[in-house]
């Protein structure tokens, strides 16, 4: 069966710092035409940072449209579409926590919630970290936590992190972990 849409046309109805949002006219496979709505983002990063003590770095903050705080890995914004994801999870686990690491392994990239957004978020876990200073965004006030990495897969499983790219990137970790692989 054919699966594809084709967009007919576009109109943008909001261009922001972070998001733009537009109104696409899309051709079903049915030979139907709908309105699809798309939040254009340029996507993120996220690094599980691990200690020798095998405990994962998170940064807790503050989340206006949730109106609480969360517990997450560090994780950042691309300045650009088309930045190195690498680079960028880099830059963001040394701004967000003051650490540097000797290895990065790729964890893969996840779609958020692909049925409105087009953002992709890479995946790092950073091993051999160092600490130096943090310097956050002047629009960002976090408190860096270290948690085991066990306690921190019972947390995603319990449901007190929230966040998906966290969970993710923890369960991927314990999995590599309980696999022998790193």
């Amino acid at each position: 069966m054919n699966l594809e849409e084709k967009q007919l046309s576009y109109e943008y109805k909001f261009k922001g710092r972070i998001i733009n949002l537009r109104q696409d006219k899309a051709l079903l496979p049915n030979g139907k035409v709908t309105t699809r709505e798309v939040v254009e983002h340029p996507g993120g990063v996220c690094v599980a940072a691990l200690n020798d003590n095998d405990e994962l770095l998170f940064v807790k903050q503050f989340r206006y449209p949730y109106m609480q705080q969360t517990i997450e890995v560090p994780a950042g914004k691309r300045d650009r579409r088309g930045e190195d994801p690498l680079e960028c999870g880099k830059r963001e686990l040394k701004e967000e926590t003051g650490a540097t690491a000797e290895r990065y392994i790729d964890l893969g990239s996840l779609y958020p919630s692909p049925g409105y957004v087009n953002e992709i978020i890479y995946c790092y876990l950073a091993t051999g970290l160092t600490y130096g200073d943090m310097n956050p965004d002047d629009d960002e006030f976090l408190d860096v936590i270290k948690i085991p990495l066990q306690k921190a897969a019972d947390m995603v499983l319990s449901g007190e992190i929230k966040d998906a790219k966290t969970q993710i990137a923890v369960l991927k970790v314990k999995a590599l972990r309980d696999s022998g692989k790193i």
